[in-house]
């Protein structure tokens, strides 16, 4: 440094660990400021975190940082403890291995600093660079330009500013008067007491400068907040000077305004005040490339990014490309000057081959391509000729690609990877925090449409409208089409189950497109695979049919066919994808996305894809096993009833059965009618108690049991006495059993003799002719509850005319609060079914028992109508 009077000094030494190039950052960037060196805060920056890079990442050692202040500028010096490695030349930088990137620090020292150097000693090797102030005119300090009223900035009529001192150990000692204004707060109530108590400081703690840290450095401005007395968070501007009184106690002036008035307070941006013609220097090297204002979302600012890095280089083209969190690849996220499939979120590997020209974590210029096929996968097939591209960069942590390219060989050299890579310094850390941004957006967003997506999947045991949910959630917020293949077991071939589009025209033709190309395979590893049948068979499909069109013989009528076969092909142009639906350890189907022509998927939505494939693969096979268990207990359930009514001559017989209870069609209650021998018919209804799957059981004991002893030959007491022995034979499984059975004989006269047995069940009910409505039988004990059983059958001898009607007590006890239809009530039903047959009988007792009450029917019903028709008039 040559005679340079050195005015003060701060060091610090780092850990090896990633994170160490942030603090080293913000410690050279608040020293400085402290200082004053406003004008060469930035470019000490970004030499600082390259070298300190250079040493704690790759290196893997300790990092020293000196800073060293004179009054013509500033010294940064930085070691490391790896002083083995050789110094990189200028001339020699592109033929470096991948791993020694600390000769793209070295050449940016030599790009910004006014000198530069390297030193070593046996145990430590160290680079300093020196950076100078700009030149200013005498007696200048800054200034603005004059401006007009209205565009000065507004406060308020009275500006108070807060004045508080802070000692070293960070209590308040002074508070005037507007401080007391501002915050509500007395100075006998603040005095002594700790700062901290009061400001609300922005930064999470670890992460940045802390308001302890703030208080310690000589100068400090920016916002944070201050609680008032009445408990509410005040924004407020602040410059913080570090003093010491004369007896040399150091202490912190704190100087506060209205966030709103940090006009009063806010240090201009310091530009040197230079001669016509002397070189200008930027303070704000980003907002100078990418222009003001920056673009506030991600994708503008990369699109702006990658225009003003061809306009740079005076390129043809530029490409930018963000990594995945793996670091394995990197994504297209904006381009410039290529064709169109070289569109957003195509994939290239980070590592495309050996040497450092195949790596992306490095600087590279390749002259011409043509001598390299491949060493650009972007650019393959798109006349680009000479590219440089070079890393993007976050603490030593690749995040991204930035490239420009030209059709004319022997373009760019190293002098243009320099100036690229000083750019691209600049933006990494907004990219970084606007990638960060959008991620944190798409996490959330991914969280509704998961929660949304289980919840609507939950709602459903039916496969097919599973499968309808799993293909509307994907299409178009995940894809532009979808299609769903089911496996119905380990030895069937996948079956296309489901398509759908964005469009609806394009469903036939895409689903005869798929139909026609042989299925993914079911390989059930985890995440989403590229399968590229479906774009390759409609390239072909769109080949051969624009060939036969032009075919001059082609009929008129193919004009039709040919725009449906493009369309369908331009829509499954793009990348598809396959993610496994894998249930309880098996491959139960594919879920199959896609995107039109030249398009591809971002890596957060495949990732969102595949934690949907898993939700609606549970969903899928939850709803096989429900259906496969439906058609089990209705078959089941169909076994129990009978299988038709027998044709009764000179008797009418309608039965109307209802069971409760979701999916049930045989409960509780049952009936049977059936031919016992030659002109005689058995016929019973019964009631088990309970409903369900458990009453069905027992139903199916009583009916078939009623069959066979009657056909035996026993008497109607005898068959129940026998019936209720084999019931309480089940023992615990045992139920008692309401029922009334019968046998019935048709007479020549036209009437019907009924002999009848009523074992604990709702009574018969006998309609005459004339509409009186009687009993046609008594009450005895029922099934099921004690052994010796001595029961006794009545005769009833039904006229022409006459109606039996036989229910259960789901039809006797139908409630509607505190009424209940009752005996009385079904009596009064039937009285007014005269002259009407006995399909009419029985529909209109359930008509009247539906609208008895407004809720649905909670017990099982049965009705069995018989009726003796008059004979026809002559």
């Amino acid at each position: 440094m040559g005679s340079a009077v050195i005015t003060a000094r701060a060091a610090a030494t780092f850990d090896p660990v990633g994170r160490s190039v942030a603090t080293a950052r913000a410690f050279v960037r608040d020293t400085l400021q402290g200082w004053g060196y406003t004008d060469v805060v930035d470019d000490a920056v970004v030499l600082t975190s390259e070298l300190v890079t250079n040493a704690v990442v790759h290196a893997g050692t300790a990092a020293d940082v000196l800073c060293l202040r004179t009054e013509d500028g500033v010294r940064i010096e930085v070691s490391d403890h790896y002083p083995e490695r050789e110094v990189p030349l200028r001339g020699s930088v592109m033929d470096m291995s991948p791993e020694r990137e600390s000769g793209r620090g070295l050449l940016l020292c030599g790009a910004l600093a006014s000198r530069w150097g390297v030193e070593y000693t046996p145990t430590h090797k160290h680079v300093w660079f020196q950076l100078d102030l700009p030149e200013r005119p005498v007696g200048i300090r800054s200034a603005g330009p004059v401006l007009p009223t209205a565009l000065l900035p507004v406060t308020d009529e009275r500006v108070r500013v807060a004045v508080v001192q802070i000692d070293s150990t960070g209590a308040v000692t002074a508070w005037n008067d507007d401080a007391a204004f501002l915050f509500g707060h007395t100075a006998e109530q603040v005095t002594g007491k700790q700062l901290t108590d009061f400001a609300a400081w922005p930064q999470t703690p670890g992460t940045s400068t802390g308001i302890a840290d703030a208080l310690q450095l000589s100068r400090w401005e920016g916002s944070y907040g201050f609680r008032g007395a009445d408990g509410r968070v005040i924004p407020v501007y602040a410059s913080h000077l570090r003093v010491r009184d004369t007896q040399g106690e150091p202490s912190t002036v704190c100087l506060l305004v209205r966030d709103y008035e940090r006009a009063v307070l806010q240090s201009p941006v310091r530009t040197p005040v230079t001669d016509t013609g002397a070189e200008h220097r930027t303070t704000d090297p980003f907002e100078v490339f990418i222009g003001s204002p920056a673009p506030d979302d991600l994708d503008g600012l990369l699109q702006r990014t990658v225009e003003r890095a061809r306009d740079m280089l005076d390129a043809d083209s530029a490409f930018l490309l963000l990594a995945t969190d793996d670091e394995t690849e990197l994504e297209v996220r904006a381009t410039t000057g290529l064709p169109s499939a070289r569109q957003r979120f195509a994939r290239v590997p980070v590592e495309a081959g050996t040497g450092r020209y195949g790596s992306a974590r490095m600087p590279a210029v390749h002259e011409d391509l043509t001598a390299v096929p491949g060493a650009v996968p972007l650019l393959i097939d798109t006349g680009m000729r000479s590219v440089v591209t070079v890393p993007l960069k976050v603490e030593g942590r690749l995040t991204g690609s930035l490239g420009v390219a030209a059709e004319a060989p022997g373009r760019y050299s190293n002098e243009e990877a320099l100036r690229l890579q000083f750019a691209a310094d600049r933006i990494a850390l907004a990219v970084e925090s606007a990638r960060l941004g959008e991620l944190e957006r798409l996490r959330r967003g991914s969280l509704s449409f998961l929660v949304e997506a289980s919840d609507l999947l939950a709602g459903t045991l039916d496969r097919d409208q599973t499968l309808a949910l799993m293909a509307q959630m994907t299409v178009p917020t995940l894809a532009t089409w979808c299609a769903v293949y089911t496996i119905a077991d380990q030895s069937s071939e996948p079956y296309l189950s489901y398509v759908l589009h964005e469009d609806e025209e394009l469903i036939d033709g895409l689903k005869a497109l798929l139909s026609k190309i042989a299925p993914p395979d079911p390989v059930p590893a985890p995440g989403a695979r590229v399968w590229s049948a479906p774009s390759e068979a409609a390239h072909r499909a769109a080949l051969n049919t624009s060939t036969r069109s032009l075919d001059r013989d082609a009929p008129l009528s193919m004009g039709m066919a040919t725009r449906t076969i493009l369309a369908t092909a331009s829509a499954v142009g793009g990348e598809t994808v396959v993610l496994p639906l894998v249930a309880r350890n098996r491959v139960i189907g594919m879920l199959t996305l896609g995107k039109p022509s030249d398009d591809h998927f971002r890596q957060e939505i495949l990732e969102l894809a595949e934690d949907l494939s898993r939700r609606a693969a549970l969903a899928l096979d939850n709803a096989r096993l429900y259906s496969e268990r439906m058609a089990i207990s209705q078959s089941l359930q169909r076994s129990l009833l009978p299988p038709g009514l027998p044709d009764v001559p000179n008797v009418e017989i309608e039965v109307i059965y209802r069971a409760a209870g979701e999916g049930n069609e045989v409960g509780g209650d049952f009936y049977d009618v059936f031919p016992i021998h030659d002109g005689a018919y058995g016929f019973a209804i019964g009631d088990v108690c309970g409903t369900g799957p458990e009453a069905a059981a027992v139903t199916g004991l009583a009916r078939h049991a009623l069959r066979l002893l009657a056909r035996e030959g026993f008497p109607g007491p005898a068959v129940l006495e026998r019936l209720n022995a084999a019931i309480l034979d089940e023992g615990t499984r045992s139920r008692f059993l309401t029922l009334l059975y019968g046998e019935l004989w048709p007479q020549e006269d036209g009437s019907a003799l009924l002999k009848v047995v009523c074992a604990g069940h709702p009574l018969p009910l006998r309609l005459k002719q004339d509409g009186t409505v009687v009993a046609a039988a008594e009450p005895q004990p029922l099934l099921g509850v004690i052994e010796d059983l001595e029961l006794y059958e009545q005769e009833v001898t039904l006229d022409p005319g006459d109606v039996l009607l036989c229910v259960t007590d789901g039809v006797t006890e139908r409630r509607e609060g505190a009424r209940m239809l009752g005996d009385d009530g079904l009596a009064d039903v039937l009285a007014t079914c005269t002259g009407l047959t006995a399909g009419a009988v029985a529909a209109r007792i359930l008509r009247a028992v539906e609208r008895f009450a407004a809720e649905p029917a909670s017990d099982d019903m049965a009705i069995l109508a018989m009726r003796v028709p008059e004979p026809p008039l002559l």
